[in-house]
This record gives C-alpha cells, sequence and structure tokens, in this order.
C-alpha cells in the first residue's frame, strides 16, 4: 500500500451478518454459501432459493484485504490503518480463514448459487437491484499480476494499492484517498456502489474462472448496475443458479489500474423469469447480457479484443432497438450512430467489456411484444 494513515475514523459502523434482516429472505456470505474465485457451473447445489417474481437480502464481502498477498488475515490488513477489530466484517475473517482457491482462480468471492425454481435455458433471468447498502465505512483499489492498462509501463507496472476512507459530506457519501504518498492532501470522490460480478451458472463441467465475463454474465463491471437497475441474462442451466459478488463502492469506466473501489456490499435482489417462448418471439437472436436502467437500455459487448468488444455491443444494440421499438435495422443503426453512446466498462478482465445506453424517451413508438413490455417496464 502507497498510503499514510492519519487516525482512521469511521463513518459508520460495519454491517455484520444477520444485523438488520428482520424477516427477509437471506443468504449470508458465510464459508459455506460462497466460492473462491470460480463460478457457479450447471449440477452445483444451491444455497438458497427464490420463486420467480420473488426478493432476497444477500451479503457480499470484499477480496481486498483477505487476499494471500496481503496477509490472508482482514483484521490484521485493515488494523494496519487504523481499523479497530470489531470493525472487520466476521464473514471476511471466517472465509479468509477456513476457504482457500486454486492457484488459477480469480480473487472474488460469490455468494450463490441461488436457485430460480422453473428456469430453464432459453429464458431471460430479469434481476432486479432493489438496494444496495454499504457494509464497511472503507475499501481498497489497488493494481496487481500485471493486469491494469499500464502493465509493463515504466513507473506503473507492480503490486499496489490504496486504502480509501468513506465520509459523509452535505448527505453524500464520498470515498477519500491521499493522493502523495509523504502528503496529507487528499481526493474524494462520490460513491455509487453497484456489483461488479452478477450471473447465472455455465453449462460447463468445470467452474469457469470468476474473472473473464461471458454470456453468463459474471464479471461484467458496468457501474450504471446501481440500485433500481435489471440486468437480463440469458439462462444457461435449470433453475439458472444466480449468484452476485465483487461489491464496488466505486468505479470510473474502463476500470483502468485493475480494481474499483473494492467495498462489501448487501443487496436486496428481485428475480423473475422471461419466458424462451417470448424471449424468441420478440429477439431475432440471441444478445447475451443487457440492463435496463434510470431511462437507458443498456447493451453489452464482450471479446478479448476491445474492437470486436465494441462491434459486439453495436449489434447487440441493434437488435434491442428493433425489438424494443419496431425499428428497421439500418435505421437503427443511424440512430445509434447520433444519438447513443458506447462505452469501455473494463479494460482488464481478460475479455473486455463494452457497453451502450440507448434512451427509451428518444422513441416515439414501442413494440407490443410480451417481451418489450416486459423490459420497458424495467426501465
Amino acid at each position: 500500500m502507497t498510503s499514510i494513515v492519519r487516525g482512521f475514523a469511521p463513518a459508520f459502523a460495519v454491517l455484520q451478518p444477520e444485523q438488520g434482516i428482520g424477516g427477509d429472505a437471506y443468504l449470508p456470505a458465510d464459508p459455506a454459501a460462497v466460492l473462491w474465485g470460480r463460478l457457479p457451473r450447471i449440477g452445483d447445489r444451491p444455497v438458497a432459493t427464490v420463486e420467480p417474481g420473488g426478493s432476497i437480502v444477500v451479503d457480499t464481502v470484499s477480496h481486498e484485504g483477505i487476499l494471500d498477498d496481503q496477509g490472508s488475515d482482514p483484521r490484521a490488513y485493515f488494523g494496519g490503518f487504523g481499523v479497530d477489530g470489531d470493525q472487520v466484517l466476521t464473514d471476511a475473517v471466517a472465509v479468509a480463514a477456513t476457504r482457500s482457491r486454486d492457484s488459477l482462480a480469480g480473487p472474488h468471492i460469490v455468494t450463490g448459487p441461488i436457485a430460480v425454481p422453473g428456469a430453464v435455458p432459453g429464458d431471460l433471468l430479469a434481476v432486479r437491484i432493489d438496494e444496495l447498502t454499504m457494509r464497511a465505512p472503507y475499501g481498497v483499489v489497488s493494481t496487481r499480476h500485471a493486469r491494469g492498462v499500464l502493465a509493463h509501463r515504466r513507473g506503473f507496472d507492480g503490486n499496489y494499492g490504496q486504502f480509501c476512507a468513506v465520509e459523509s459530506r452535505d448527505g453524500a457519501w464520498f470515498g477519500t484517498m491521499p493522493m502523495h504518498p509523504d502528503q496529507l492532501w487528499q481526493a474524494s470522490f462520490p460513491l455509487r456502489p453497484f456489483l461488479g460480478i452478477i450471473g447465472v451458472a455455465t453449462d460447463t463441467d468445470t467452474r469457469l474462472n470468476s474473472i473473464p465475463p461471458g454470456p453468463h454474465g459474471g464479471n461484467i463491471d458496468i457501474r450504471r448496475l446501481t440500485a433500481g437497475a435489471t440486468l437480463f441474462l440469458p439462462v444457461q442451466v435449470p433453475d439458472a443458479l444466480l449468484y452476485i459478488g465483487d461489491p464496488h463502492f466505486a468505479q470510473g469506466n474502463g476500470e483502468v489500474a485493475l480494481t474499483a473501489l473494492e467495498a462489501p456490499l448487501r443487496a436486496r435482489l428481485t428475480v423473475d423469469v422471461i419466458p424462451a417462448a417470448d424471449v424468441a418471439a420478440g429477439f431475432g437472436r440471441s444478445i447475451g447480457p443487457f440492463a435496463a436502467a434510470r431511462g437507458l437500455i443498456i447493451p453489452t459487448g464482450m471479446d478479448a479484443d476491445l474492437n470486436k468488444a465494441l462491434e459486439v455491443c453495436v449489434r447487440n444494440a441493434i437488435e434491442l432497438v428493433v425489438s424494443l421499438f419496431d425499428a428497421d435495422p439500418q435505421q437503427a443503426y443511424l440512430y445509434l450512430s447520433a444519438a447513443a453512446d458506447f462505452t469501455i466498462s473494463q479494460a482488464v478482465d481478460q475479455v473486455r467489456g463494452v457497453h451502450g445506453e440507448v434512451r427509451v424517451a428518444d422513441f416515439a413508438h414501442y413494440a407490443t411484444t410480451e417481451l418489450a413490455k416486459r423490459i420497458l417496464e424495467r426501465v
């Protein structure tokens, strides 16, 4: 870590497992309910169940502070920055103490899988993010393993990071970090919590590495997926087997150094299923994960080649405009060039991600298919 520490004072108390749950359906991030660095696959035993249309509260923990290059002891690690032991999450401590990951796995702690009874391949799983609550008043941003955009560039390579405190200002939350290792001046930035990983199990014999995203969703790292957004995921296996992880307090588009501000979240999710028949009647082809949020339709494109990821995203955006607004494909292409934005979601997860932003308010006509209705009601 490159920071100096000047008497950390927590902005709020940590949200430990079970606290504030009441009678809600709840999945804690205890060692028996998580995978470390791997994603659920077909045949995995679910650790919770949510019926279509139902809601569940799910805890997540961050990998920062528990990794082996940080000492595998979050109390000791965060204590080095002035965090008292009782302000460290007990589930993070338990995972670090009792679980291990293989050398080829990713870093992420993934909570799940959660069965959605009746979901089958060909369906779309609609995951609405109802609420995201910060569980700790601090987090970490880092670069390591030569995975940042400037990996192997002199002066920027290596393994280093920054402990960031959370503070409240004028009713809003900000992250703070020093901008010189030997001085007190700081930068601060607004917090917009979201989950970097939301996905469904893969139809594979092995559990995939948690780093690269794909048709299953996973580590898509789209910062627009804050509370109120809905992510649509093509179901790959029976009962979908939903999971979440990689919680973030803030991220810039691109996530250029490697990580966002990594910090733990509690998520309230509502899950629904759009039947395969409605999907097939509404779309001309499969388009992979996409989202609806705050007046926007958000297509994605993913590929190891960033240019190819952009091409895939544009093609998926055309399919969405055609399907949701009864547009001609060539007219949709021209519209996107004039009015839509395409942004690098992340450039550091082996498979690069691009997402688009299409304003629903731009269109005077909506398609009348059941699929269009189910998607547009989420905007």
